[in-house]
């Protein structure tokens, strides 16, 4: 598929591949999606894009856990040979094919961008990106003042009061001590 005439935006990051695995053509992916095993269920197609290269479209074969890392195979491939050419590359998912979801829940793309105010409808800045550290979710703010730390949310419901991916506006109760002013 020629990189000519592809919207980038029309595509989700699934995650990066960032070395081979082994010698039968398995590479190694640092997932960015919640739905690993979605994603990369056999028979499923990605688009693997790689800087100053032509969109791969790629058929999953095989999908297993071993540490942080999904390990994947792809039709086709069977040797090492086959797959070393992709390392770096960006696996992707048409936007087309992410379905809905749960109430209360949203895609990283939704979330990324929206403005966050507080109770009293302050800005407080903007989420830049959000991190699985465990129990749950905690979303980056980049403070609206210019040297500020940044602001950690953990997503649970006694913080987010509102989420309106729509407006891309986010209303959060912030915790006593959550947010340091000496900074």
């Amino acid at each position: 598929m020629r990189n000519e005439g592809i919207n980038v935006t029309e595509y989700l990051n699934v995650g990066k591949i960032v070395n081979t695995q082994g010698i039968k053509g398995e590479v190694r992916v640092i997932s960015q999606t919640d739905f690993p095993e979605k994603r990369y269920k056999k028979g499923n197609v990605l688009y693997l894009f790689r800087e100053g290269k032509d969109v791969a479209e790629l058929t999953i074969k095989s999908h297993r856990k071993h540490k942080n890392f999904d390990i994947v195979s792809f039709e086709n491939h069977p040797n090492i040979n086959d797959v070393e050419k992709y390392r770096d590359g960006i696996l992707k998912v048409k936007k087309d094919e992410v379905g809905q979801l749960e109430e209360n829940a949203f895609y990283y793309h939704e979330i990324i961008g929206c403005e966050v105010v507080d109770e009293t409808g302050e800005l407080l800045g903007t989420v830049k990106e959000i991190l699985s550290p465990g129990a749950n979710d905690v979303w980056v703010v980049k403070h609206k003042q210019h040297g500020k730390k940044d602001i950690l949310l953990p997503y649970i419901e006694s913080v987010m009061l509102d989420v309106n991916v729509t407006d891309k506006k986010i209303t959060v109760e912030i915790p006593e001590g959550l947010i340091d002013d000496e900074n």
